[in-house]
C-alpha cells in the first residue's frame, strides 16, 4: 500500500450505531413446499372444505430495518461431484509442506471451503448500506437512488477530505455514514467503497470502519477491500479485518496482505503456520524491517500455544527509520508503543486526527493532538470536555495537558464569571496557530455558554459567540443580542446564526461591519454578504450593491454552481451536501470564495439543512 494512500490531497468520539434490530415481518412458515399440502388419500366421502380464515396482518416495516436476503424455500441443491481421489492426491503437497499451510488455503485445496459460507437467511442485502438511519439523523435512504451515478462518484472521488469548515466536515460525515441506496449505474459495493475511502481521507477512521462492517465480507470487491484495509489500518485494528482477509483469501497478493494473512493465522489459533509465514516474509524482505518486526510483535501478543506458536519477544529499534507510514503508525499503536517524537514531527498534522481518537494512546498524547481534531470536526465539544475530565482525574498525566485540564475546570467552576472568563482567555491564548485556537474555542463552547450576557464582557462577545456557535449553541449565543453593538463581529455572527425567518439586514449595519473589518480585502465582509444572501436575509438591491463594491461576482455560474443549484431546485439534501463538501475543500478559509459560500449556504438552506447553512455562514465570518 502506498504510504500516503489515505493522506492524498495535498481529511466526537461519538460512536456511530453500527446496526439496528430487524423488525419482525410476521409469522414465517418453516415447512418446505409440499409439507403443508400432502397428497390426498382416497376417502369414502370427500371432506367438506374448511372455513376460510383471514391471514394475520403483517407488522409494519421499520424505516431503520436492513433488508436481508430471504432463505430460499426450495429443496436442498444436489451435492456437487464427488472428489476424485487420484486428482486430489496429484495436487496435494507433501506432508511437511501440508502442515505449513494456513487453514483457509488447506480448505480451499481440499475443496472444503465454500465460496460464501454465511446462511442465506442471515445475509444482508446491499441496499441501504450505512450506520445512520433516517430516524437517527441520517439522510433519506432513497435520495440518491435515481441520481446519476457518475455525478455522485465524481463528488466522492474528487473530494480530498480536507475542508475549510468544521461544520462542513460534520455534515459530510453525517451524509457518508447514512443508510443510503446506491445511485443508478454505480455498483453498491463501489458506492460503499467510495464513501468509506472519503471518510478515511477525512480522518474519520472509526466511521469508515463501521461503514465497511455493514457489508457482508462475501460481497466485497477489490475497491471495497481496499477501503476496508485503509479503515482498519487507520484504526490500528489488524485483527478486526481478519474476516475480510479470510473471505478474500489469495485473490489479493500484495505484501501487506500476505502479512495480514499470517497475522490472522496466528490469532485464529494456527500460530505455527502464521509465525512461519511471518519469518519467511521477514527473511524475504517483503516489507521494510521495522514493519515486519512490528507485525511479529503484534502477532506475538496472541500468545498462541502449540508448536512454534508461543509468545515472542520482539525488540523494536527505530534507528535508520526516516519516515512514518499509516501501516507503521497503526502497528505501533496496536502494539502499545509510542512512535518517536521526531518522526511524528516530520509526519505532518494528519496523524493528529488518528492520535486524538486512539484509545491505546495515553491521555496526554491524545490531548496534544485533540485541538486539531476538534477544529477539523473529528471531535465534538463534549468529547473534548470528556477528554480533559479524564486528564483532571488522572494524577499521572503531567505537563501542558494537565495544566489545560485545570484551566478548563476553572472555566466552568471558578467562583465568579470574571474568573471563568479569565480561564477561557488563557486557554485561547495558549496557541498562536489560528486553527488550533479554533480548536480551543470548540473546547470552551459550553463554558462560554454558561457566562452571563453582560456588558462588562462585551469586548469578548465576538469570540464567546464564535465559541458557542462552534458547538451549535445558537440559542445560548442569541442571549448576547442585547449586548453586542450593531455592526460588530458578534452582531454579524448572530445575524447569520439566528434561526427562523428574519427581517432583512440594513445596509447601514453592513457598512458599520465593513469599517471595522481588518481582513485582507474586506474578506469577512464578503463572507457576511454572501451568507446573508444565501439565507435570504438581505434585500436584493443591497446584495447587488455590495457585490459590486467588493467584487464578489456572486452570480457567475460554473459547472459546480449549476450542479448544486439544480440539486437544491430538485429538493435533494443528500446530493446538495455531497456537492457542498466538494466545494468546501481547502486547508483554510483563504481557499473559500464568497461566491462558493453563497451557493453552498443558499442550497443547504433551500433543501431544509438550515442549521448547517447558518453555522457554516457564521463560521466563515468568524474564521475568515
Amino acid at each position: 500500500m502506498s504510504a500516503q494512500r489515505w493522506m492524498l490531497g495535498g481529511l466526537g468520539l461519538a460512536v456511530l450505531a453500527s446496526g439496528l434490530a430487524l423488525a419482525q415481518q410476521g409469522p414465517v412458515d418453516l415447512l418446505p413446499p409440499g409439507f403443508d399440502k400432502p397428497a390426498a388419500r382416497p376417502r369414502a366421502r370427500p371432506a367438506p372444505p374448511p372455513a376460510a380464515r383471514p391471514a394475520p396482518p403483517a407488522a409494519a416495516p421499520s424505516i431503520a430495518a436492513r433488508p436481508v436476503i430471504a432463505a430460499p424455500a426450495t429443496t436442498p441443491a444436489p451435492a456437487g461431484p464427488a472428489i476424485d481421489p487420484t486428482a486430489l492426491a496429484a495436487r496435494l503437497p507433501n506432508l511437511q509442506n501440508l502442515d505449513k499451510l494456513p487453514p483457509d488455503q488447506l480448505d480451499a485445496l481440499l475443496g472444503l471451503k465454500p465460496k460464501y459460507d454465511m446462511p442465506a437467511g442471515a445475509r444482508r442485502a446491499m441496499q441501504r448500506v450505512g450506520v445512520l438511519g433516517a430516524g437517527e439523523g441520517g439522510l433519506p435512504p432513497f435520495s440518491l437512488a435515481r441520481q446519476n451515478g457518475a455525478l455522485v462518484r465524481a463528488a466522492l472521488d474528487g473530494n480530498r477530505g480536507v475542508m475549510v469548515s468544521r461544520w462542513g466536515h460534520i455534515l459530510l460525515r453525517r451524509v457518508l455514514a447514512s443508510r443510503l441506496d446506491a445511485p443508478q449505474g454505480l455498483n453498491p459495493a463501489d458506492f460503499a467503497a467510495a464513501r468509506a475511502a472519503l471518510l478515511v481521507r477525512m480522518g474519520e477512521g472509526e466511521a469508515a470502519r463501521a461503514l465497511v462492517q455493514d457489508v457482508d465480507a462475501g460481497n466485497y470487491n477489490p475497491a471495497l477491500t481496499q477501503a476496508a484495509y485503509d479503515a482498519y489500518v487507520m484504526t490500528a485494528d489488524f485483527t478486526g479485518i481478519c474476516p475480510v482477509v479470510a473471505a478474500v483469501g489469495n485473490a489479493r497478493k500484495d505484501r501487506e496482505w500476505q502479512v495480514l494473512q499470517a497475522v490472522c493465522a496466528v490469532f485464529s489459533g494456527n500460530g505455527a503456520v502464521g509465525f512461519a509465514q511471518l519469518d519467511r516474509l521477514t527473511n524475504g524482505g517483503a516489507l521494510p524491517r521495522i514493519d515486519m518486526l512490528l507485525a511479529q510483535k503484534y502477532a506475538g501478543a496472541a500468545g498462541v500455544a502449540g508448536k512454534g506458536g508461543g509468545r515472542r519477544a520482539v525488540t523494536i529499534e527505530w534507528s535508520g527509520v526516516n519516515d512514518m507510514t499509516p501501516w507503521r503508525y497503526g502497528m505501533t499503536l496496536a502494539t502499545g508503543l509510542t512512535p518517536p517524537a521526531e518522526l511524528m514531527r516530520q509526519a505532518g498534522p494528519r496523524y493528529d486526527l488518528i492520535a486524538a481518537t486512539a484509545p491505546m494512546l495515553g491521555l496526554g498524547a491524545r490531548a496534544e493532538a485533540a485541538d486539531r481534531a476538534a477544529a477539523w470536526g473529528v471531535l465534538s465539544a463534549s468529547s473534548m470536555v470528556d477528554l480533559y475530565s479524564q486528564i483532571a482525574a488522572d494524577a499521572e498525566v503531567k505537563g501542558a495537558p494537565a495544566d489545560r485540564a485545570v484551566l478548563l475546570r476553572d472555566a466552568y467552576l471558578a467562583d465568579s464569571p470574571a474568573a471563568r472568563l479569565a480561564a477561557i482567555r488563557q486557554l485561547w491564548g495558549g496557541v498562536n496557530d489560528p486553527l488550533l485556537r479554533y480548536g480551543r474555542q470548540v473546547t470552551t463552547a459550553y463554558a462560554a455558554a454558561r457566562l452571563p450576557a453582560e456588558g462588562a464582557f462585551s469586548s469578548d462577545a465576538g469570540d464567546l459567540i464564535a465559541a458557542m456557535l462552534a458547538a451549535g449553541l445558537d440559542a445560548n449565543a442569541l442571549r448576547w443580542g442585547s449586548v453586542v453593538e450593531r455592526g460588530s463581529a458578534g452582531w454579524a455572527l448572530l445575524a447569520l446564526a439566528a434561526p427562523g425567518a428574519r427581517p432583512p439586514v440594513a445596509d447601514g449595519d453592513i457598512a458599520s461591519f465593513k469599517r471595522g473589518d481588518s481582513s485582507d480585502g474586506s474578506r469577512r465582509t464578503g463572507f457576511l454578504v454572501a451568507g446573508l444572501a444565501g439565507l435570504g436575509r438581505v434585500a436584493e438591491p443591497v446584495r447587488r450593491d455590495y457585490a459590486a463594491k467588493l467584487g464578489l461576482d456572486l452570480d457567475t455560474q460554473s459547472r459546480w454552481t449549476r450542479a448544486i443549484d439544480q440539486a437544491a431546485a430538485n429538493g435533494n439534501p443528500t446530493l446538495v451536501a455531497l456537492l457542498a463538501g466538494l466545494g468546501m475543500q481547502g486547508e483554510g478559509w483563504q481557499a473559500m470564495t464568497p461566491r462558493y459560500l453563497y451557493h453552498i449556504v443558499g442550497a443547504l438552506h433551500r433543501v431544509g439543512l438550515d442549521g448547517e447553512a447558518r453555522m457554516i455562514a457564521a463560521e466563515a465570518v468568524a474564521r475568515g
